[in-house]
Formats: C-alpha cells, sequence, structure tokens
C-alpha cells in the first residue's frame, strides 16, 4: 500500500466508527473509537486463529505501514498539545503553579521510582527476565499523564475549575519530565553512565530550554500575527509556528513538547486578544478545534488496532493485570505526597487526591514510547504491559472519571476525603 492508500484507509475507518460512536454507542468520541478499534482487532485476531479469514493479518500489514511511535513523537504530539494549550488561561495556570509544578516533578519521579521498584518485582516472580532499568524505563513512560487523553475526557468530565486547570496543567508538562527522565535511563540501558551533572544539565537543556525556545517562537508569531489582517495567513502562521518550532525544538535538543505547549500558551493568551479580530479568532479557534478532533480519532483509533502487535502470553497476561494496581498505587503516591504538604490546596479542592489519582490518565505518549525501545524480549514484556494500563485508563477511568467526580464534589458533601 502506498502513504497515500494507508492515510485514506485510515480516515475513513475513522469516520466510519465516529459515525457508529455518534449514532448507537454515544461515548466520549476518544474512548468510543479505541474501544471498536480494540474490539475489532480481537474479533479479527480470533478469526485468524480460527482460520475463518486473515483480518488481523491485513489490520498488521496495515499498521507495519504507520510508524505510530514516530507519527505521535515527532508530528502529531506537538499539533495535538498546541490545539490543547490554545485554550488554557495564563491566569489559571499561574493561581495553580505550585500544584501543577510538584505534580509534575515531584509526581513523575517518585511514580517512575515506585512502579520501576514494583515492577522489577512481579516480573521476577512470575519468572520473566526484565532488567531493573528497563523497569524504571516502564516507571518513566507510565507515570507521565497523557495529556491527549486528559484534555479530550476532561471537556465531558465536570471537574471543579481550579481541580482541572491542576489536571490540565500537570498533564502539559509533566510529559517533559517524562520525556528527560525516559531518555536518561535509556542512555543507562545503552551503557551510558550519566552523573548527577550531566542529569541536571539534560533536564535544563530540554525542558527549561524547551520552555524557552517554545516562548522565543511565540513571540515571532505574535509579531507576526499583529502585523497583518487575514486570516488565512494568520493561521498558515500558527502552522509554521507548530512544524517550524516542532521540528527545531529537536534539531536543538530542547523539549519539542513542551515548546509546542509554550508557544500555544502565549499565543492562546495573548495572540488571541491582542492579535487578532474576531473574525480571525472564530477562524483560529474552528480549525484548531478541528484539526484537534480529528487527529484525536486517529490517534486512538491506531491505539486500539495496535493490539494485534502484542503477543501475549499466560506470564504476560498475569504481568499486565497485576501491573495495573501497581500504577495506580504509585499514582496514589505521586498524588497523596505532594497533596500532603499543600494542604491549602486539598482543602479548596474536595476529593483532589482521589480525582488527580484516577484522573491520571495515561495513553498515546506512553504507548509511543514503549514502540520507541530497542527491540528485545525486554521490549515485547514492556510493550504488552504498557498496553494494558493504557487501555484500563481510557476505558475504564476514563468512562467513570465523571461520574466520580460528581459523586466527591456534590454541595453539601458531609466530609470531603483529603
Amino acid at each position: 500500500m502506498t502513504d497515500f492508500q494507508v492515510a485514506a484507509v485510515l480516515l475513513t475507518l475513522t469516520a466510519a466508527l465516529a459515525y457508529v460512536n455518534a449514532r448507537v454507542l454515544r461515548m466520549p468520541p476518544a474512548i468510543g473509537l479505541m474501544a471498536m478499534a480494540l474490539l475489532a482487532s480481537l474479533v479479527g485476531l480470533a478469526l485468524d486463529a480460527t482460520g475463518v479469514s486473515d483480518i488481523g493479518a491485513q489490520v498488521t500489514t496495515l499498521l507495519d505501514k504507520v510508524d505510530l511511535a514516530y507519527a505521535l513523537l515527532h508530528g502529531m504530539l506537538g499539533i495535538l498539545l498546541f490545539a490543547g494549550a490554545l485554550h488554557v488561561n495564563l491566569g489559571d495556570l499561574h493561581a495553580q503553579r505550585w500544584p501543577i509544578a510538584v505534580l509534575a516533578l515531584v509526581g513523575t519521579a517518585l511514580s517512575t521510582a515506585v512502579v520501576g521498584g514494583g515492577a522489577y518485582l512481579v516480573f521476577d516472580l512470575l519468572g520473566l527476565p526484565v532488567p531493573l532499568i528497563y523497569c524504571l524505563l516502564f516507571g518513566s513512560l507510565i507515570s507521565p499523564t497523557d495529556p491527549i487523553a486528559v484534555l479530550g475526557i476532561l471537556k465531558s468530565a465536570g471537574a471543579p475549575h481550579g481541580l482541572a486547570v491542576t489536571i490540565t496543567g500537570e498533564s502539559l508538562f509533566n510529559d517533559g519530565v517524562g520525556v528527560v527522565i525516559f531518555l536518561v535511563l535509556l542512555g543507562v540501558a545503552a551503557g551510558g553512565e550519566p552523573d548527577a551533572v550531566s542529569i541536571g544539565q539534560m533536564f535544563v537543556q530540554e525542558a527549561i530550554g524547551g520552555a524557552v525556545f517554545g516562548l522565543l517562537v511565540g513571540y515571532v508569531g505574535f509579531r507576526l500575527l499583529r502585523s497583518i489582517e487575514q486570516y488565512s495567513v494568520e493561521i498558515l502562521i500558527t502552522l509554521a509556528m507548530v512544524f517550524g518550532g516542532y521540528a527545531a525544538a529537536e534539531a536543538l535538543h530542547l523539549s519539542a513538547p513542551i515548546t509546542a505547549v509554550t508557544s500555544g500558551l502565549l499565543i492562546g493568551n495573548h495572540g488571541r486578544t491582542l492579535a487578532m479580530s474576531a473574525s480571525t479568532r472564530e477562524h483560529l479557534d474552528t480549525f484548531w478545534e478541528l484539526i484537534d478532533e480529528i487527529l484525536n480519532a486517529v490517534l486512538f483509533l491506531l491505539i486500539g488496532l495496535e493490539v494485534v502487535h502484542l503477543t501475549l502470553t499466560a506470564d504476560l497476561a498475569l504481568a499486565a493485570i497485576v501491573m495495573i494496581p501497581l500504577v495506580l498505587l504509585a499514582r496514589l503516591l505521586a498524588v497523596g505526597v505532594p497533596a500532603a504538604i499543600m494542604p491549602r490546596f486539598r482543602r479548596a479542592n474536595p476529593g483532589a487526591v482521589a480525582i488527580l489519582t484516577w484522573g491520571g490518565l495515561r495513553g498515546g505518549i506512553s504507548v509511543a514510547l514503549a514502540l520507541s525501545l530497542p527491540a528485545g524480549p525486554e521490549r515485547s514484556t514492556i510493550l504488552v504491559v504498557t498496553y494494558a494500563v493504557v487501555v484500563f485508563a481510557i476505558l475504564i477511568q476514563g468512562l467513570s472519571l465523571g461520574r466520580l467526580i460528581r459523586r466527591l464534589t456534590a454541595p453539601g458533601r458531609a466530609s470531603p476525603p483529603a
């Protein structure tokens, strides 16, 4: 199949499943698409196993033409982060800056250590030969909450404003922290021996450098937008900011996701109000909302289809089942410890720890990082476990998050949990 044919099949399949979801299932779009794609993949594999058809093999052939890890980490992610950041209020982020910063930094590091150590014990007990460094790699890729999944589901979850800002802000920034930890550990796995100084330098270069570069990209874009009044050209400028800024950040070894977030925040908060007319804002918002919805739909379709690439054994299935509560426990600790040192935040947000724990959704970024691991038995194990955690997060946590929020934040609740 040519690249055009692959794109045509994926978009047609996405449109068909989105229609079925809208007319029949009426689930949140991302969840509905992934659920149907996952079910279709499992049915295809079952039919293949019984010799009835070769649908599973055809899906595998299709996915072999799509490098999900590359497509997400070096293309789709920047677009989705920029689109999400466009409508996040900087004043709200500033008001929740300490909870967001502590959760993104301390929470991600703590979760990486807890998941990595727990995974090492679980894999060892089950006789799965996974070295400690790969267990820590699993911890680093599964600990950041996925901004794409979180932003999509929070739209309909009904979280209190302050808590929604905290969840959104954490998800936008902790992926940069998680990726830095992942890269450091990947270097160790490849035989490197980074010290504390080199790790600190990498963090400053990737995270801080990415934020500064994003502000620079945003400022240049802001000045260009302010000098013209033609919505088609202005939308092209924002596209250039996303693609050009993301590519330049990667070339400079900066965090491209953080670059996309910071440039999106600047344009969303200053560019939309100070550099655009009302007509341009309307066109810009419509354009980026459509791009966001379409790419989200395609991404979650791909996640659902990726199950055909997994090699599942009894030991791996058991490991995946055990790892889901372990990851939730690590998330609880990653949220609970920072919340313990921020009593004002807990008092202002009833049920904060429970909501942040259950709302810590994992998604495409975790799958993409797992797919980017070097080939080997460790990669297969980590990929299966990662996929299980992501599917549970999207289908179970995502579908029940709204009900949990309404229950814990209901008016007149006598004693909200800490």
